[in-house]
């Protein structure tokens, strides 16, 4: 079985514990409007590898992990490829590799096929790093072009099953940076019992070109990141401890 894979990063040191190597996946159902990464969206565009082959690439940092480090895939959206992803990660659990899964859980279901096989990864899977980009469905539905209904519905999920979770949420000007939403979203992140962090990531336009020489128009033209008084605001309302 092989996967799309984007790209890979050797030192990786803000998705997830310590030092990690990190699988860039292709693939995403969401049209986030911040996207920086909109040349991953398409599946296709990737080169496909296969699980071995990026196990072997990855073993040959082991020494820079220490005890917390390891793999993290992110995107794109690794659920997509599920199945590669329960290979890879079987694999990487027989090395003894900490594996992390950095997503916004936009192919979530518990009807089946899917389900049956979340559960089945969850066993390989040491944290997640879920990417909550909205709290208001409608909103969120403006933002990334989807529901976050079955999102919030993951998070309910891993709480049950006491599997670690960093909620990761992006401050936009104009879409969620508002106390109201920020304190909604805290007041739901409160009712989970599995977070083990949370992180507010400012918004930023370092993919703008990207968009543009992808021949699309930037949905956030003209909108400039958060301030600092905003992004410590919102790291007070939702108890990030900074």
């Amino acid at each position: 079985m092989k996967g799309y894979i984007h790209s890979t990063e050797s030192f990786g040191s803000v998705d997830g514990p310590g030092v990690r190597f990190l699988i860039f996946v292709s693939g995403c159902p969401m049209r986030c409007q911040f996207c920086h990464n909109p040349d991953t969206w398409s599946m296709k565009t990737g080169t496909q590898m296969s699980a071995d082959e990026l196990l072997d690439k990855a073993w040959k940092y082991r020494s820079y992990w220490g005890k917390s480090g390891g793999i993290t895939v992110s995107g794109g959206e690794p659920l997509l490829q599920i199945d590669f992803l329960l290979e890879l990660f079987k694999k990487a659990k027989e090395k003894g590799i900490h594996t992390t899964i950095d997503t916004s859980g936009a192919p979530f279901t518990r009807e089946e096929p899917f389900f049956s096989k979340f559960e089945e990864l969850m066993k390989y899977t040491d944290l997640l790093l879920l990417d909550i980009k909205h709290i208001d469905d409608e909103q969120h539905k403006i933002l990334t072009g989807h529901t976050n209904q079955n999102i919030l519905d993951l998070a309910r999920y891993l709480s049950d099953i006491n599997k670690p979770v960093w909620i990761r949420h992006v401050l936009v000007p104009e879409r969620s940076d508002n106390d109201e939403y920020l304190k909604k979203l805290d007041a739901f992140i409160q009712t989970l019992s599995n977070v083990e962090k949370v992180e507010v990531l400012p918004y930023h336009t370092l993919g703008e070109y990207k968009w543009k020489e992808l021949g699309m128009e930037y949905p956030l033209e003209g909108i400039e990141p958060p301030t600092e008084e905003r992004i410590r605001n919102a790291n007070e309302l939702l108890h990030t401890g900074k």
